[in-house]
């Protein structure tokens, strides 16, 4: 693998970096405080061609590869972790799939104006009973005549308050547990579909989030992703790539927290010198570095074999198990740094501290990479 961005890529990343301080960094603490979805921001995103990086221009997008998104991520996550994981969502967790399990009728109605960014999609796979352990879901999907109906609860739904439609998995076969899992596209004007309000949490606020609800919800044939119990193979494919974008914005929201760090050790000062001359504080900006950088190679690595079309599923899986963990790291020690100015909402370094945490959790949490990775290397 080249560890050098290409002249396409620098460019995404100059864009990207761009927009981040222009439209996003001015914003983002105010998005924060008050939940507000960056309604603007995504528009301008959509027109960049940036909910969609790796569509193909015949069905949407500018048609890039995952290096590309994986720059774009950590950029836009540097200025806005909530803004972040909306991009992530709709590239990774709508777009992606839909676009390779899906026909050609479904990728006109269904991915070109969502690749575009017309239109926001989500990704509903967690049930309040059943998180990590997907095969224990209870949302089911029977077959009456030319529909499914669906009937079930998802929660903790990324980008459901705003979707225009979900891409929502149940049993079709349920004594058959994952084996019986299947997939379907369902647009959120359909009888029987309802949302809960909106989760009011800890980090990422400018993203919504919330329990989706289908009760006799009436779903076409045509509107099922892949083949009928494919459906934990999609998911699970579909989170291989996931994990390289959240993997992308825990690495942004790490880098904010060490830049504005690093920025607030030279102007501090403390025993009549700049902290940043103090051993104590470069011990912890050497480590922030370090890690930063040893994170973002394991991401472009995942990246690149996702580009490749090799099995990416261990690399995914470490690129988001490290990642993550850095940024928990990283963002505590900015947190110190800044001192008691950090615990307060004059500074950023608060928000990043807290937006950091979920990066550990969705999309597969830290002990289930571990599982994946041990797994993965056992069967080698």
């Amino acid at each position: 693998m080249d560890i050098e961005l290409n002249e396409a890529q620098l460019e995404i990343q100059k864009l990207c970096r761009a927009f981040a301080a222009k439209e996003l960094t001015p914003h983002a603490r105010q998005w924060d405080e008050f939940h507000r979805f960056p309604a603007e921001a995504v528009k301008l995103l959509g027109e960049m061609g940036l909910m969609g990086v790796a569509v193909p221009e015949q069905w949407g997008g500018p048609g890039l590869d995952n290096v590309s998104y994986a720059v774009a991520m950590e950029e836009i996550s540097r200025g806005c972790a909530g803004t972040g994981v909306i991009v992530s969502v709709s590239n990774s967790l709508y777009c992606d799939p839909v676009l390779k399990y899906g026909n050609d009728d479904q990728k006109r109605e269904w991915l070109a104006p969502f690749a575009r960014g017309e239109k926001l999609g989500c990704f509903a796979l967690t049930e309040p009973q059943s998180g990590s352990d997907a095969a224990e879901m209870m949302t089911t999907a029977k077959l009456d005549g030319d529909c499914y109906v669906l009937e079930g609860t998802k929660n903790f739904i990324t980008n459901g308050p705003q979707a225009e439609a979900v891409l929502v998995f149940a049993m079709t076969n349920p004594g058959a547990k994952h084996r019986g899992i299947s997939a379907f596209i369902v647009p959120t004007d359909a009888p029987g579909f309802s949302r809960g309000k909106p989760d009011d949490k800890l980090g990422i606020r400018a993203s919504g989030s919330c329990s989706l609800f289908f009760e006799n919800c009436r779903v076409p044939v045509a509107q099922r992703l892949g083949r009928e119990n494919e459906g934990f193979r999609i998911a699970m494919g579909t989170l291989d790539g996931g994990r390289i974008g959240i993997a992308a914005q825990a690495l942004g929201i790490a880098r904010a927290a060490f830049e504005e760090a690093l920025a607030y050790s030279r102007d501090r000062k403390a025993f009549g010198t700049p902290i940043c001359e103090h051993q104590a504080i470069q011990f912890m900006l050497a480590d922030m570095a370090t890690e930063i950088d040893a994170a973002r190679l394991l991401v472009w690595q995942a990246a690149a074999m996702k580009d490749a079309g090799v099995r990416h599923t261990a690399q995914s899986s470490m690129a988001k198990l490290f990642a993550s963990e850095m940024s928990g790291r990283v963002t505590t020690r900015a947190l110190q740094i800044f001192g008691g100015y950090g615990y307060t909402k004059d500074y950023d370094v608060e928000r990043h501290f807290r937006d950091a945490k979920i990066t550990e959790i969705y999309e597969g949490t830290s002990e289930i990479q571990r599982i994946v990775i041990a797994a993965t290397g056992l069967r080698e």
